[in-house]
């Protein structure tokens, strides 16, 4: 079987099963799992799979462009923002993460709750100012063109002073295996780096989040303080956490 062909097949089995398993699949070729791993690091580089140890999982809908995530899932974003939104204590010191949920939780701020609001996000930023009082701090650095977020040495700088009660944090992968993830390494070093100066890390977790895999990690599950899901998700699948839906 050629190169091509094995990739080719590779990612039928990934469409029909949710997952490819290297040592069944070499197996069932007579194949050394060596090629097997080579194709799909191959894969993996093109963008048309995540590499797990094992094997290789979908690349999630989440890890497109921002502005190509507007419109996907956003009924469950909005569910999941406006039940994140009744958790805000008045007060409160927060940071909203940059993403398309966090967006939706930005237009759901509670009125009149003398909120400071941390964001390395833009687009955030300006959504807090024009639907609640609250008081906007930016954090700036350099603007990743893919989720438009702040990021590298000069965000790291402003983080590192900065301190918050809770951290309202956006993924494009939350699985019980691999934990936090998401498709952008300096986003992932960011978001780690804020999650360590805030007293309670909050998982924003839309539908078509849960169950997926990035390639890069953020955290570990048993790393953030609760996952807050969609309601009308029956089977979070997110196990031994406190789940907010």
């Amino acid at each position: 079987m050629l190169g091509a062909q094995r990739k080719a097949h590779l990612l039928d089995i990934l469409a029909r099963d949710g997952r490819v398993v290297a040592k069944s699949v070499a197996a069932d070729l007579g194949l050394s799992e060596d090629s097997i791993r080579r194709d799909l690091r191959e894969l993996a580089d093109e963008g048309r799979v995540i590499r797990v140890y094992g094997g290789a999982l979908p690349v999630p809908a989440a890890d497109r462009p921002v502005d190509a995530r507007a419109d996907l899932a956003t009924a469950s974003k909005e569910r999941v923002a406006r039940r994140a939104a009744e958790g805000i204590r008045r007060g409160s010191t927060i940071v909203l993460d940059a993403g398309t949920t966090t967006l939706a939780l930005a237009r759901h701020l509670p009125p009149a709750a003398g909120l400071t609001v941390l964001t390395p996000s833009p687009a955030v930023a300006l959504a807090v100012a024009q639907h609640s009082d609250a008081r906007v701090v930016m954090i700036g650095g350099e603007l990743s063109r893919h989720s438009l977020v702040a990021s590298g040495s000069l965000a790291m700088e402003a983080i590192r002073h900065l301190a918050a009660d809770a951290f309202y944090l956006g993924v494009t992968g939350v699985h019980p295996l691999h934990g936090l993830t998401t498709g952008e390494i300096d986003d992932a070093v960011t978001k780690r780096a804020l999650a360590e100066r805030c007293a309670e890390v909050l998982v924003l977790a839309s539908e078509e989040k849960i169950g997926a895999v990035s390639r890069y990690p953020v955290l570990d599950l048993s790393a953030v303080t609760a996952v807050i899901t969609d309601p009308l998700d029956g089977n979070p699948l997110i196990p031994d956490l406190p789940l907010l839906s």
